[in-house]
Order: C-alpha cells, then sequence, then structure tokens
C-alpha cells in the first residue's frame, strides 16, 4: 500500500470498475428484494448539498441490503424538469437573437433534447462521483418513450374514471413565463408594502364603507364587500348595494364568516378572480367572476378604457391618484406582507383565472390517508405523518396542466366544436370524432403539457415497467422505503401514495424516512445570494480561494452584495478548501444523519473525518506489515488468542449489533459513531499497540499465529462493516486485506454483512482490558501531568492492590510494562508507606510514580509559574476588550463570539496550570 492516503487515487478508479462490470445490478437468487427509487433530480440540475445528504444515505440503505445477501435494486433517473429546461433552452436562443416561437413546437422540442443529450447528464456524473450504487443499466428520464407511455395510460384512465377535468378556476400564475405553477414554485417572502383604505360609497348616497387593501389595482375586479354576518357596525348594511368607485358598476354588501371584525375596517372588498380566498367567497354567494388581467398581469378589456393596457403596477398608481382626487383614499399606511414570487423569474405571482386541467383528488386522498393510519405506510419520524394528514384532509383538486412546450403534452384533442377527445393516441382520437360525427373532422391537440410533478407521481412503477407487467415490477413493486426532504411531502409523497393505490392498488413503498435540512456552520439555510453554498465536489476535490471567491460572487449583479460575500468567503476559507475525498463526506453526512431535523454542517468535522480515513489506512499499513508472507492460520492449525485478541473480537461482536441495529432504525449518525469509536479507539489505539508486545516478543508461534490472525480477521469484518459508509477506502484495502483473511471474491460489496456471534463475547476478557486500559491510561496521565519525557521508563508502586488487581498484573504484566514504559512494578504490603508519588487510580488500587529523581521541582515551579503569568496576561487582555462598548457594539457578530471563545480557553488553561503548580509544590 502507498505510505499515504490519497483518495484521488482510487475513488474515480474503483467507481469505474464497478459500474464497468455492472456490480450494482440486483443479484439473482432467491433472497428478499429490496428497492429504493432515486428522488429523480432535475436534467438541468447539479449537484448541491441536499442531493449529496440524500444520496448518501439512500446508498448506505442499498450497498447494506447489497450485503445483507439481498436482491438490492436502487432505480435512478432524471426528471425532464418542464419549466427549468425550457428556460435553460429559451435562454440559448435569446443569445442566438431568437425566440422558440422563431424555431415553432417541433423544433423548439428537438433542440430541447440536442441539450439533453449534450449537457443534461451533470447531475449523474456527479452522483457517480459520491459513489451513488445505482443500476445505471436501467436509468430512467421521465420523458423516455416507456414513461411517457405510462403517463398518457394514467391520464386517460383518469379521465374515463371521472378524475380528471377541465375547467376554469384560479391557479398560480406567472407572467413572465406565461404558465400556470405549482405552490412549491412560488416563494413566499415578507416584504414592505402598504395597505390602502378606500372609501366605497353606499348606492343610496347614504353612507359609505372604508376597504384595505394591498392590491387597490383589483378594486376595478371587486364583485362584492363582505362584513361578518355579527358585526353589529354593519349588520343594517346587508343586501345593500355599493357604486364600485371608478366603474359604473354596483356591488353587494355580503355577510361572510370569512370576515375578521378586528382587521382593519371589518370590511373586506372581494374580489373572486384575483384571490384565492375570495374565490371560495365568491362560489359560497354565486358572486360572478370578472378577471381584469391579461396573461402579461395588464388590465384587459374588463376594466374601464381609462386603466386597459396598463402594467398592474402602472394601474395602481393612476387609480391610487384617481382616488385621491375625487376624496376617496381614506389613508396609506405602510404594511409587511407576504408577497408571493415565482422562483425563477422573481416575478410576483398572480391568482389568475384561466381554463385548465385538474385531477379530482379528494376520491385519491381517502385510500391514501387510509394506508397511513393502518401501518402499511410508516413515517420517520414518525411525527411527519401528521404533517401528511394535515395536508391530505384538507386537499383540493390538482392542477396539472402547463402552458409551455417542454414535457409531457395532454392527450386531449378538441374539434371545431369545442368537443373534447381524451385518448392515448392521435388515431385513437380520430376514432372518438368519427364516432361522434359519423364522419372525419379535423382535430387539435390540446396545447398545454402536464404538471412535471404529474409523472413523478408515477415514478416507483412507471420506472419498473409499468402499464407492463415486468418482472421487476412483479419483484420490487411495492419499494421498501423512500428517502426525502419534508418539503415535498405535499407534492410527491402524498401523490405516489395516491397513484400507487389507484394504479397498483398497493402502497408505493413501506417507510417513508424524512431527513433534515442542510444549513451552514451557522444554522442558516445556505443560498446563493447569502454566499455560503457549498459545492459538495469542492470539498471532495478541494478548490482554491479565487475560484471559490469566483463561484460564490457569479451572478450577483449588485456590487456591496458581491463584495460581502467575497469577504465572508475569504475569512471562512483563507486557504480555500483542501482536497478531503469523497468517504471523508459521506461519512460527515451519516454522522449528521439523525432522523429528521436540520443539518448543520462544518468543515471541521469533514477535516476529522478525513484523518479518521488516513487512520483505517494506516492501521492497514501496519497490520499488511506484519502478516504479509507470514503464517495468519487461517488455513488451518491451532493458534493461541491472548487477552487483546478475545477482547478485540468480544468488542468487534459488539460493534457489529449496534451498528446494524441503527442502520436498520434509520440512525446513520449513531451507526457512524459507533464505527468511528471502534475502529479509531479500540481497533488502531489499543489493540493494535496490544499486539506490538506480542509481535516484537513473543515467542510462541501458537500466540504469533493467533495475533495475525485476529488482526487480519478483524480488519476484514470491520472493512465490511463500514463498506456502506466509507465504499472507497475499504474497497481499496479490502482487496489486500481479504487473501490473508482466507476470503476469495471479486468485491468487498458482495461480501456477507457481518452478523454479531454472541458466543464469541467475552465479558471477562472486556474487564480485563479495561484495568490495562486504566493502568496504562493512568500512568501517561501523570507523565503529562508532571512534564516527563514519554521515552522515560518509571517505576511503579502499588497501593491497596486486591486479589483480582494481583491476577491481573501477574497475566497482563507485559501490556502494562510495554505500554506505560515502566521500569519496575511493585506491589507494597498492607501498611507499607510509600515516598511522595503522583498517584492514578485503578478502582480502589493507587498506581503511584515516585516523584524522587525525575524532575526537578524547583525548576518545574519556576516554569509552570512563568507559563500561569503568561496566560493570566493573556486572559486580562482579552477581557478588558470585552468590557470595552465601543468593541462589542461596534464589531461583527462572529469576532466578537470568537473573543468570547478566547477568554474561555485562557480560563481554562489558567485553572489546569493553577492545579499544576499546586500538585507539584505539595511534592
Amino acid at each position: 500500500m502507498d505510505k499515504t492516503y490519497d483518495p484521488k487515487a482510487i475513488e474515480q478508479r474503483w467507481y469505474d470498475d464497478w459500474e464497468q462490470r455492472n456490480l450494482f445490478a440486483p443479484a439473482s437468487g432467491s433472497g428478499p428484494a429490496y428497492c429504493i427509487v432515486i428522488p429523480p433530480p432535475n436534467v438541468t440540475g447539479t449537484l448541491h448539498m441536499g442531493h449529496a445528504f440524500q444520496d448518501t444515505i439512500m446508498d448506505v440503505l442499498t450497498r447494506y441490503h447489497r450485503m445483507r445477501g439481498d436482491r438490492t435494486l436502487w432505480q435512478p433517473g432524471t426528471d425532464h424538469a418542464g419549466i427549468a429546461t425550457q428556460m435553460v433552452v429559451e435562454r440559448q436562443l435569446n443569445q442566438e437573437g431568437k425566440t422558440r416561437h422563431d424555431l415553432g413546437r417541433d423544433a423548439f422540442i428537438d433542440r430541447v433534447w440536442e441539450w439533453k443529450a449534450e449537457s443534461g447528464g451533470t447531475i449523474t456524473r456527479q452522483l457517480r462521483r459520491m459513489g451513488a450504487s445505482v443500476d445505471w443499466s436501467r436509468e430512467c428520464f421521465t420523458m423516455d418513450d416507456r414513461l411517457s407511455h405510462a403517463v398518457r395510460e394514467v391520464f386517460v384512465r383518469l379521465h374515463e374514471d371521472g378524475l380528471i377535468y377541465r375547467g376554469k378556476r384560479l391557479v398560480n400564475w406567472d407572467p413572465v413565463l406565461h404558465t400556470a405553477v405549482s405552490d412549491l414554485e412560488v416563494l413566499a417572502e415578507e416584504e414592505q408594502g402598504s395597505l390602502w383604505h378606500m372609501r366605497y360609497p353606499l348606492a343610496d348616497g347614504s353612507d359609505s364603507l372604508v376597504v384595505a387593501t394591498t392590491r387597490p389595482e383589483t378594486m376595478l375586479g371587486d364583485t362584492a364587500v363582505a362584513v361578518h354576518p355579527d358585526d353589529e357596525r354593519y349588520r343594517h348594511l346587508i343586501g345593500k348595494t355599493i357604486r364600485l368607485p371608478l366603474t359604473d358598476r354596483e356591488i353587494p354588501v355580503i355577510a361572510d364568516d370569512y370576515v375578521d371584525p378586528s382587521f382593519g375596517s371589518g370590511c373586506v372588498k372581494i374580489t373572486p378572480a384575483h384571490d384565492f380566498n375570495d374565490y371560495a367567497v365568491g362560489q359560497r354567494h354565486d358572486l360572478p367572476l370578472i378577471n381584469i388581467f391579461t396573461e402579461d398581469a395588464q388590465i384587459n378589456e374588463e376594466a374601464p378604457i381609462a386603466y386597459q393596457g396598463l402594467d398592474r403596477y402602472e394601474a395602481r398608481k393612476r387609480i391610487v391618484a384617481d382616488l385621491e382626487a375625487q376624496g376617496l383614499m381614506e389613508r396609506i399606511e405602510p404594511h409587511k406582507l407576504m408577497v408571493p414570487r415565482g422562483d425563477r423569474t422573481g416575478a410576483v405571482i398572480e391568482p389568475f383565472l384561466t381554463d385548465q386541467w385538474f385531477v379530482r383528488a379528494e376520491p385519491l386522498a381517502k385510500p391514501a390517508i387510509e394506508a397511513v393510519e393502518d401501518g402499511r405506510i410508516r413515517f420517520v419520524p414518525d411525527n411527519w405523518k401528521n404533517t401528511y394528514y394535515d395536508w391530505m384532509r384538507r386537499i383540493e383538486d390538482w392542477c396539472i396542466s402547463r402552458q409551455i412546450w417542454w414535457g409531457h403534452r395532454i392527450p386531449a384533442w378538441y374539434d371545431e366544436d369545442g368537443n373534447i377527445f381524451v385518448a392515448r393516441s392521435e388515431e385513437d382520437a380520430k376514432q372518438q370524432a368519427r364516432d361522434k360525427h359519423g364522419r372525419d373532422v379535423p382535430l387539435r391537440q390540446d396545447e398545454d403539457v402536464l404538471d412535471t410533478w404529474f409523472s413523478s407521481a408515477l415514478w416507483p412503477f412507471s420506472t419498473l415497467g409499468w402499464p407492463e407487467q415486468t418482472p421487476e415490477l412483479k419483484t420490487f413493486y411495492p419499494t421498501n422505503v423512500l428517502v426525502t426532504g419534508f418539503d415535498i411531502i405535499f407534492f410527491w409523497v402524498a401523490r405516489m401514495i395516491m397513484f400507487g393505490m389507484k394504479f397498483m392498488d398497493e402502497v408505493p413503498f413501506h417507510e417513508v424516512y424524512i431527513h433534515g435540512l442542510v444549513r451552514d456552520a451557522d444554522g442558516q439555510k445556505m443560498s446563493k445570494s447569502k454566499g455560503n453554498v457549498l459545492d459538495p465536489l469542492d470539498i471532495i476535490d478541494g478548490i482554491d480561494l479565487e475560484s471559490l471567491v469566483a463561484k460564490r460572487t457569479a451572478g450577483l449583479m449588485q456590487p456591496q452584495k458581491a463584495a460581502s460575500i467575497e469577504k465572508a468567503t475569504r475569512r471562512q476559507f483563507p486557504n480555500g478548501i483542501e482536497p478531503h475525498g469523497t468517504d471523508a463526506l459521506r461519512f460527515t453526512f451519516c454522522s449528521l444523519a439523525t432522523t429528521g431535523r436540520d443539518v448543520v454542517f462544518d468543515m471541521g468535522r469533514v477535516d476529522g473525518y478525513r484523518n479518521f480515513c488516513n487512520k483505517l489506512w494506516n492501521a492497514a499499513r501496519y497490520v499488511l506489515m506484519n502478516t504479509e508472507d507470514q503464517d495468519c492460520g487461517v488455513d488451518g492449525g491451532e493458534v493461541t488468542l491472548g487477552l487483546a485478541e478475545r477482547w478485540i473480537i468480544s468488542r468487534l461482536q459488539a460493534t457489529e449489533q449496534e451498528v446494524d441495529q441503527h442502520i436498520r432504525s434509520y440512525r446513520l449518525d449513531l451507526a457512524s459513531q459507533a464505527l468511528y469509536e471502534f475502529i479509531w479507539n479500540e481497533y488502531c489505539d489499543w489493540y493494535l499497540e496490544l499486539s506490538k508486545p506480542v509481535l516484537q516478543t513473543a515467542d510462541d508461534a501458537l500466540a504469533l499465529r493467533g495475533t495475525r490472525r485476529t488482526l487480519v480477521r478483524v480488519l476484514e469484518a470491520v472493512l465490511r462493516l463500514a463498506h456502506p459508509f466509507l465504499p472507497f477506502i475499504t474497497e481499496e484495502i479490502w482487496q489486500r486485506v481479504a487473501p490473508l483473511a482466507g476470503v476469495q471474491a471479486d468485491s468487498i460489496m458482495f461480501q456477507a454483512y457481518p452478523v454479531a456471534d454472541e458466543s464469541r463475547r467475552d465479558t471477562a476478557a472486556e474487564a480485563d482490558i479495561a484495568w490495562v486500559k486504566s493502568f496504562i491510561l493512568g500512568v501517561r496521565r501523570i507523565r503529562g501531568e508532571m512534564d516527563i519525557p514519554p521515552n522515560k521508563a518509571l517505576p511503579v508502586l502499588l497501593q491497596q492492590a486486591g486479589d483480582d488487581d494481583r491476577r491481573r498484573l501477574s497475566e497482563h504484566r507485559l501490556y502494562v510494562e510495554r505500554l506505560a514504559r515502566l521500569e519496575s512494578i511493585t506491589v507494597l504490603a498492607d501498611g507499607e508507606e510509600a515516598p511522595e508519588s503522583a498517584i492514578a487510580l485503578v478502582g480502589d488500587m493507587q498506581v503511584l510514580v515516585p516523584m524522587a529523581g525525575l524532575i526537578d521541582k524547583d525548576a518545574e515551579l519556576r516554569r509552570l509559574a512563568k507559563e500561569r503569568d503568561k496566560a493570566r496576561a493573556d486572559l486580562d487582555r482579552a477581557r478588558k476588550k470585552l468590557d470595552n462598548p465601543s468593541f462589542t457594539e461596534k464589531a461583527p457578530a462572529e469576532v466578537v463570539e470568537q473573543e468570547r471563545k478566547r477568554v474561555a480557553s485562557f480560563q481554562s488553561a489558567l485553572q489546569r496550570l493553577e492545579a499544576q503548580y499546586e500538585k507539584i509544590e505539595r511534592l
């Protein structure tokens, strides 16, 4: 093995080997089936920290079940991302001075497919870098012919069952994209606006009402003013009419419980065509729907001519001015409100009345709710089922049509009379029209495409071949677990359950593992605007400071914002990001994978787990140097297992049981912690050290063989235990260790996952090693506290040694003498006095190190006094800085916090030095 662990030298090589040999395909045999479908990333996307975290979890589960002998399939694929992909290609056309309309629909779709072939595989290449062991031979794309066929089939069947219809309803409308968008594509953020209080006169001239609104331009579409039925102030006005200002219309005063009497004046303008809540009020009171906007959010011909053609915000200004001129503007107040904006365009989203296709959701929701209630589907953590219930029990019909070109075109055709023919193909539609009219009639297909979430809702069964009854569908449906974030429980999880129950008469998965959001070290959500986004590949490969700054400030138009992000980047990563490798990043994610809670990502953890990988690498080198070309006892023959061997084998059983239990319960954080503790502390720090006295001095061939066999067998088992978490380094080391352990196979990923053997637990050996460790650590602590050189052999006295202490000393003297570097060990008789000594406790026994001749007491006190004085001076300076209001009030918060940490550090150091001074002084 190379002396230095270099992930670049092994990771890509091993992944290419695995993929070329198609090792990620499900194994044949009679083992139970295990399947995960990947949440399909957008084909336009690049790997971000959320993807990397989520995919690490899925890969750990996949590799674990593959090693358990399950027929394991991790189904990959990407989503066509209708709006996002169309925008990418349209931007390319704009740079050429063209629009999609210049090309026409068919040519534009061809252009999108060209882009997909050339640039659409970025994220799948990045998934490979993360070690994702998906079956690439089964990779799907939501626009593939096979999946498109499934989409059409589902649409037609739902329509035949009366669960899909076309109707005019309010939708979220992006006036830049000219399409309906889903709630997930709407970002609502608090912004500063105004609240306009407008006076509406009664038609009989007797009085007027004041209504408050954040959108005065929509008044042109008002069809009522509502008051609460129990509001004494306005009860006498219910049923009267109001002359709507700036128009020639009269509108009624109505009573509705929706009105909050305490807000504003207690009177609410009702605009059913431009507000979702108002739409519901309008339906209850049979109010007319007056749409005053065009697709561009300009005022249309339904409004008075004076405002027609104006942009909505220009219309707002003119309407406010006209109301003020007529004395009808009561007042204008500053007001904070939530403003919905399109996530792609940043444009303010309008509730817009338009003809769209809808899925009738309530009949589909009922069996989907029951599947969770009766336990056929389990949420992990369990509390997320309440979020699911809350949405499903209030579910509304789902708008599934989008006014773009890229996507699954709606399989509906129209004749000249507007009759609709939903069919699996144009020929089927023509036949329906022929049956209706008794002759051939011209048809045109609906221009709209389906919401991307529609095809994604089929993902667990469409990727396995449905509507064909394929062997894969029979074997792997229902899938076992869905790993996803909480933010798409509504948009994807619920819809997959509804469609799975409808078309497969079975749940799509048995468990839903909900993971948290990846946040930065300060707990902030990662976003480009904050400049705190980390690219997983930068952590894997490393990146220099200038390139990192350029990435973080790319696309920021405001110079001040860019300068702020650059400054923060230089402070956070003054040397850029060093290479860490995939395994270190994966293990970091696993260590943070508590169920359901957000993940606070700290680069310090990745540094630590890079060191962990290096520790494992060096441990393997030690084992190989002491076992290669040696008799390791794996081919039979007698061996003697000493205390250290019996102990590490026993501890391995406990670790195997613990790791397996935690993986099964989706506690990868606890599983990785157990692995880390065993590999770093027990195997590397203790067992390898305990093996040295035997390897270096023993002349007993059976003991040597027993130690060598244990070294390689425990390491081989540990590599299998860690493989799902650290796939690359474990494969590389295992290929060298496995033959020494008597194992012959192509890859570690097909070796059995370790199963604990309770019969190999040895509590007596564990107790004896605990005594040995306590003895050695006690002597080492004395060395550190007294500043005694580590290579100086020490005499040790034992006081109050019991029978077990004497037995253990007799049996395990070699370990404590060698590892504690002792000159002699003397057991004092009861009542025998000891010289002035430093003391460590091992149970009730005292380990004494006589100080005479070991240190120069006066010189040591002078050294400690000097260090103590320096620590006091450092502490005083830091405290004065914090006591200065001009510093604490003006310095950045992170700088002040850093200074507080310095104070705490100086205090701790001073306390240690004072305690040590007092201890030496007493000698």
